[in-house]
């Protein structure tokens, strides 16, 4: 798998979650996010900074897929990690929707206006994968899952809790997600309310789970006030967004900077849980987040 573009130097913590349940088990239904990956420009760096900062541990590189390691929290496959694919690219995270057609995905979403920047490929007997950039300047990429099924643990401290697409073009991201993966959305920004918590345009990403109900799985934020203020930096374009789950999200920042990271936004209480976002021991961007009590 291959990582996608740089971060921003600062994050919008307003972010609607609310139906992320916390859970142990977790199989990526169609159109979910299914896996995540960082490339890094110093591996064992990033092999320590994780260690430290969430207990994961890292597989020994695997040669054949040009040393691609896989971090395990609980004994379960969490996240990947490779070295960076191009001299002077940033550290930077990915997140992968699962699909169980890679090659119509990736022509879906070059006919709906992406560009492909990687093509279908085997990683073995694991799966197949593919990685684009929606029609907003987001890259993403795509995993048809083979004997590795993705993330199996989602919400519970160490997993993922979250994924969302900062969008410099709200309806293009929208309209493009709907289109290749057949994504409802649940409308929860707050339409501009001064009084609301919240950015002013938010969709929650609904698709069906197992048993046919429909569940949030990511969102897409309308970016744009921010991209257009120069918050995220010059010359940056829409994003994917990476949140993991910790039990004290306060207790992680000091993890995070023991060990060599920054912390860019401190925990900020929501109506979604605590929220915060850091930079790693290399600069790679991801944010953190504990849920709501009672979650």
């Amino acid at each position: 798998m291959r990582a996608g573009r740089g971060r921003p130097e600062v994050w919008n913590l307003s972010v609607p979650c609310a139906s992320v349940d916390p859970m142990t088990e977790y199989t990526a239904p169609v159109g979910a996010p299914v896996w995540i990956d960082l490339s890094s420009n110093d591996v064992e760096k990033s092999v320590d900074f994780y260690r430290a900062v969430f207990g994961w541990e890292a597989d020994p590189p695997a040669p054949e897929f040009g040393g691609y390691r896989n971090f395990r929290v609980n004994g379960a496959m969490v996240a990947g990690l490779m070295a960076a694919q191009q001299e002077g690219m940033p550290d930077m995270w990915s997140v992968y929707l699962r699909t169980d057609d890679a090659d119509a995905s990736l022509a879906a979403a070059g006919s709906a206006g992406g560009t492909v920047v990687v093509p279908v490929a085997d990683v073995g007997d694991l799966g197949r994968f593919g990685f684009f950039i929606d029609p907003a300047g987001a890259a993403i990429g795509v995993w048809q899952p083979g004997t590795h099924a993705g993330f199996a643990e989602r919400g519970v401290p160490g997993t993922p809790y979250w994924f969302d697409c900062m969008s410099a073009d709200y309806a293009a991201s929208s309209a493009f997600y709907r289109t290749v993966f057949g994504w409802d959305y649940e409308e929860v920004g707050t339409g501009g309310d001064p009084d609301a918590i919240g950015p002013d345009r938010y969709s929650q990403v609904m698709v069906a789970g197992p048993d046919g109900a429909a569940q949030g799985v990511a969102g897409i934020m309308d970016a744009k006030p921010l991209f257009d203020s120069g918050a995220f930096g010059a010359g940056m374009s829409s994003f994917w967004q990476v949140y993991i789950t910790v039990d004290d999200v306060a207790a992680a920042g000091e993890r995070i900077t023991a060990a060599g990271g920054t912390v860019v936004q401190p925990g900020e209480v929501t109506p979604w849980g605590t929220l915060a976002a850091a930079r790693d021991a290399n600069g790679g961007f991801f944010c953190y987040a504990t849920p709501p009590a009672g979650m």
